[in-house]
């Protein structure tokens, strides 16, 4: 059997599938799992992805499912675990990224390891410590009005430190820039100093790269998608893998197409706009919607005339004073859990009359649609660029996926992934 090299903790459903779709991307045949007691069933693969919907959930419980997650890869022998968080570092002080990455380090017996949420592509960049979105500390722009994980601190040592009783220090990016030799050499000096955490600068894609190279042994890392994609080569270049094959393509799905969206994200706000120019969308105003039951019926109702004409929306986001309203009912966290609950429902009914394509904008939205929709193992496409890693299950009767990032994809993404679901192999 290949043994299994890389192993992914992933904090939520839409990361997880970005990271599987660009290790398929670079050739490397990846499982995706929701469910950890499946990993047994994922076949003869190097690459085994567990994504599980714990960003904002409580710490211990985070804790709890990362460890059943971690304990399932290590049983396959995997050579290393990769914790997979947001490129925004959504965290607050009662996150769990510290907690959690504390219970890894305990698993695996690694003695340090790094963060790194850095993707320069997409103008995350880490610089002192210091978390940028483009040219704004990520304090100071629209992420500190997150719903759920308001970015108020850049400092990520501040940050993290706050989250764990371990040390935290920086890898500053002189010492990345004179190369992943001298980086190691900081790192160990460090350590023997009793720092376990480092946060690392990272600017360019040759940051990324650099820390690939130091961090490939280590049995313990941490980071965004971004830097996994700087994996598959190493792997290559030692021997670990075979060379690179064509990535495998998806199949086509058919039946009704519908979007989804609970992201408050500007980006997700376009998208929506975008789509609504050619397809109609239903807006759930949060406000109305206290009885689940009675709203899932409308919504229903409203969408069974019109899945024959094309795909259709459907929206619990919206603009910063609607959902500013909402949370002055029902609390931020009652809030995002009433329309994950519609959004998830919906999901289960628009399947029952024949939607087979779904489009889900948003992290925790896609968590509780995949986990509604009762979908626990699906077989990822190769990447195709930030949002727009698309899978589908491996029944008889196929439903393809789209899980979205709220703050990614181009605004085109809905009706372009719907119609590419239909015909893979165009796009691949």
């Amino acid at each position: 059997m290949t043994k299994l090299i890389f192993g992914v903790v992933a904090d939520d459903l839409t990361g997880g599938m970005e990271t599987a779709a660009m290790l398929v991307a670079a050739g490397i045949e990846c499982g995706f799992v929701t469910d950890p007691d499946l990993v047994g069933s994922c076949g003869d693969v190097p690459a085994i992805v567990i994504a599980q919907k714990t960003r904002v959930i409580a710490a211990s419980e985070a804790v709890s499912m990362a460890a059943n997650a971690a304990r399932a890869l290590l049983a396959r022998g995997t050579r290393q675990i990769f914790f997979k968080y947001c490129a925004t570092f959504d965290s607050t002080d009662q996150g769990n990224i510290g907690p959690v990455s504390d219970l890894l380090m305990e698993l695996t017996g690694a003695d340090y390891t790094a963060f790194c949420p850095a993707s320069p592509a997409l103008r995350r960049t880490v610089y002192n410590g210091h978390l940028f979105l483009g040219t704004e500390l990520i304090s100071d722009s629209p992420k500190r009005n997150d719903p759920l994980t308001p970015m108020t601190d850049p400092d990520l040592v501040r940050v993290l430190q706050r989250q764990t009783r371990a040390r935290v220090g920086l890898l500053a990016h002189s010492q990345i820039n004179a190369g992943a030799d001298s980086a190691g050499h900081a790192i160990a000096e460090a350590a023997a100093q009793g720092i376990r955490y480092f946060i690392a600068d990272a600017i360019y894609d040759r940051d990324l790269d650099t820390l690939a190279t130091l961090t490939c042994d280590w049995k313990l890392m941490t980071g965004n998608a971004t830097i996994v994609q700087h994996y598959p080569d190493i792997w290559r270049a030692r021997g670990l893998i075979a060379t690179a094959g064509r990535p495998p393509g998806l199949r086509a799905v058919g039946g009704g197409g519908v979007v989804l969206a609970g992201s408050c994200a500007e980006r997700t706000l376009e998208q929506v706009a975008e789509f609504e120019k050619i397809h109609p969308v239903l807006r759930i105003d949060l406000l109305k919607a206290e009885h689940v039951a009675a709203t899932v019926r409308d919504a229903l109702d409203w969408a069974r005339p019109r899945l024959d004409r094309g795909p259709v929306g459907f929206a619990t986001s919206g603009p910063p004073h609607v959902v500013k309203m909402a949370h002055e009912r029902y609390g931020r966290e009652g809030a995002a859990q009433l329309a994950e609950t519609i959004l998830g429902r919906l999901a289960v009914a628009l399947r029952s009359v024949g939607v087979r394509r779904f489009v889900v904008a948003g992290g925790e939205t896609s968590g509780a649609i995949v986990e509604q929709l009762g979908i626990r193992r699906l077989r990822v496409g190769p990447y195709g660029g930030p949002g727009i890693g698309t899978a589908v299950t491996e029944d008889e009767d196929p439903v393809a996926l789209c899980l979205k990032s709220g703050k990614l994809g181009p605004v085109d993404l809905f009706a372009t992934t719907l119609d590419a679901m239909l015909n893979p192999e165009a796009v691949n």
